[in-house]
């Protein structure tokens, strides 16, 4: 069984990462299970990962600046994140680190939406809002993923703004072609009595 890692450790590696994107006044924000962590019910995670704010056409400059500070967990890290707009990296004691390379609308947005919270003790993190990350978590409509939106819902509950949600969401399924996430999100939303907001 492979050996654990503890939350602190995560912690740390994303606070490094965190502390470099803002020396280089980069805009960014944390997703994944970090982001989690600040909406709704604890849960381990293993790496972290964000959304870094590159436009088209400026990639290379950020992946080059990131590979000169951390390891690729890929021998060719460095064009498979400018084919595929993912950098896989990893901290200095080998936490994955997953940068997303942000262009679209959406993920500006998100990173305008962001704000820091702290989502363990001592771990103050820039973080998408709890509406952003059920976007991100429908999207990406892995199992986890699914939990990770059920657990929102119950946590954040009526506070969310579901009408955001689901304006945000919408062009991102048709770009996926995939027909089963909206469904799939508002038979959640009335598990949990949740009415999206007339708009």
């Amino acid at each position: 069984m492979a050996e654990e890692i503890p939350l602190r450790s995560v912690c740390e590696a994303a606070l490094d990462l965190q502390r470099f994107c803002e020396a280089e006044a980069w805009r960014f924000c944390f997703i994944g299970g970090l982001a989690v962590l600040a909406w709704a019910l604890p849960r381990t995670t293993v790496d972290a990962d964000i959304t870094l704010l590159t436009g088209f056409g400026n990639e290379e400059q950020f992946v080059d600046k990131l590979m000169s500070r951390y390891d690729g967990r890929l021998e060719d890290a460095r064009s498979f994140a400018l084919q595929y707009r993912v950098l896989l990296l990893r901290s200095k004691f080998g936490i994955g680190l997953d940068i997303g390379l942000g262009a679209l609308p959406f993920e500006e947005s998100s990173i305008e939406r962001s704000r820091v919270v702290e989502v363990v003790k001592g771990c103050e993190l820039r973080v998408c809002c709890a509406e952003d990350l059920i976007v991100h978590k429908a999207f990406a409509s892995r199992d986890q993923d699914w939990a990770d939106v059920d657990s929102i819902l119950m946590v954040q509950g009526a506070k969310l703004n579901t009408s955001l949600i689901l304006q945000e969401l919408q062009p991102l399924v048709e770009l996926k072609e995939d027909k089963e996430i909206v469904p799939r999100l508002r038979k959640l939303l009335q598990k949990r009595g949740i009415q999206p907001a007339p708009p």
